[in-house]
């Protein structure tokens, strides 16, 4: 039997995505009789109220033997990390709890905490959804991204090819595990800076251009604001399309993933207030010569109002301010990554692997490709070292853009004038920290392993 976990971390209400989800679970073991399916709902909202009908909502899916509901609010999570600190033997427990669960937004953090309940719950793979997205429907009925995924997911690559279209993969590939299936979303960009664009599209270009490596020209930022934040577009879903391949991940999005071994090996970027932090294994993936499916069931994006107004608007434009400076030391990461290539792939098993002895097993030897999370801790090291000029020149175009576009932007400008001096800390403290979380990650991932999801009672 595989055993799988299907998450949606949360801070907001969406009673109605958590219907939804339990509709693709449902699909998940109805189609695929060896699957049994961990539903892990990640809950942070501050409201017992919001949180209460979401339990609500998740009592009330149709029951299955197959499928297991987890509710975990923030107290559960945080019993359940430290059990898992504690155990792992780390030097600083203290600091790993707080990048495992920050009193900040962060993307990367609660998709690492899905990462670890799912070893706890004993699931060889992971496959993420968001809250503010829907599905998309095709002949009136809702077309689920979990159907690519297990068909997949985990499988040899030469193996899966019978399940594609088309493949484009070296023959040394074709021996690795497929290691993610994604696809993108269709709708709002996944940004929400539609309104800068309607305002001053020269504006959009400079400020959207900012997150291209710093030696790139005039025309490559352009051409890179022009594409980016889009997805797959508007065109609606018809027929499914699937390519195995080593995905490019701009054609891919982190509400529309699935992930199997790489994620047990390298966690995601614990930066706070920082939207995008959750794509580095997207990229990792890439640049390691891992197969991946890209198909073409995109999820519909859709943006809640709270990041339009007051406080919500600054601190999303925040948001997306440390994203652009958080990309100085990524980009060195991406590239040194890329430059290595298969040299990101270990010789051995190193006791990673599962115990569990679900479905697929984890090959040993170089050809099935376990990542070398030392080799990526020390990438995201060297990054820490970098000369911030480049950060400053990032934060005077912003502050002159937002000051072009005028009204509550000059606000925006202000605020990010008051903070320059943290915003730039902050930007490299967090590669500083992603470092040493990826250091410690094999540890907590055996921890989680022989940890109990606490309240973990299941809700049924």
């Amino acid at each position: 039997m595989r055993r799988i976990c299907l998450t949606l971390p949360t801070n907001r209400p969406c009673a109605d995505t958590l219907t939804a989800l339990g509709e693709e679970a449902a699909y998940a073991v109805r189609h695929f009789g060896d699957v049994e399916v961990r539903l892990l709902v990640l809950d942070s909202c501050a409201d017992a109220a919001v949180r209460a009908r979401h339990r609500d909502v998740l009592d009330h899916l149709p029951p299955h033997p197959r499928i297991t509901v987890h509710h975990l609010d923030e107290a559960a999570q945080g019993d359940f990390l430290r059990a898992v600190v504690e155990r792992s033997g780390t030097r600083k427990p203290e600091l790993l709890l707080d990048l495992m669960l920050p009193d900040r937004v962060s993307y990367g953090a609660c998709t690492n905490r899905a990462f670890l309940v799912a070893a706890a719950l004993g699931c060889e793979s992971v496959h993420r959804r968001d809250s503010d997205s829907r599905y998309q429907k095709a002949d009136g009925r809702p077309v689920f991204p979990v159907h690519h995924e297990l068909r997949t997911l985990g499988r040899r690559a030469a193996d899966a090819a019978a399940a594609v279209d088309e493949t484009a993969l070296t023959t040394a590939a074709q021996e690795r595990q497929v290691a993610m299936v994604g696809a993108s979303f269709v709708g709002a960009l996944s940004v929400d800076i539609a309104e800068i664009k309607a305002l001053d599209p020269d504006v959009y270009t400079d400020i959207v251009g900012l997150w291209a490596p710093g030696h790139w020209s005039a025309e490559q930022r352009a051409e890179l604001a022009a594409e980016s934040f889009l997805g797959a577009g508007t065109e609606p879903f018809t027929h499914d399309r699937t390519l195995l391949t080593l995905v490019d991940p701009m054609r891919v999005d982190m509400c529309n993933i699935a992930f199997h071994g790489v994620h047990e090996r390298v966690p995601l970027p614990p930066a706070t207030d920082t939207i995008g932090s959750d794509y580095f294994l997207i990229h990792l993936v890439h640049d390691a010569g891992l197969p991946g499916v890209l198909h073409n069931r995109d999820i519909v994006n859709f943006h809640t109002k709270e990041r339009q107004t007051g406080a919500g608007f600054l601190a999303y434009q925040t948001r997306f301010a440390k994203f652009l400076l958080s990309m100085l030391y990524l980009h060195h990461v991406y590239e040194r990554m890329a430059a290595a290539g298969d040299a990101l792939l270990g010789h051995h098993d190193d006791g990673h692997s599962h115990g569990h002895g679900h479905g697929h097993s984890h090959g040993h030897g170089h050809s099935h490709g376990q990542v070398r999370a030392d080799l990526v801790a020390d990438l995201v090291r060297e990054s820490v070292q970098l000369d911030p000029a480049e950060n400053i020149r990032r934060l005077d175009v912003l502050d002159a853009s937002y000051r072009r576009l005028g009204g509550r932007y000059v606000e925006v400008a202000d605020l990010l004038v008051a903070r320059r001096e943290r915003l730039l800390h902050e930007a490299r403290s967090d590669m500083a920290d992603f470092a040493l979380l990826t250091e410690e990650w094999g540890a907590l991932v055996r921890a989680a392993r022989v940890t109990p999801v606490h309240t973990a009672e299941p809700t049924r």
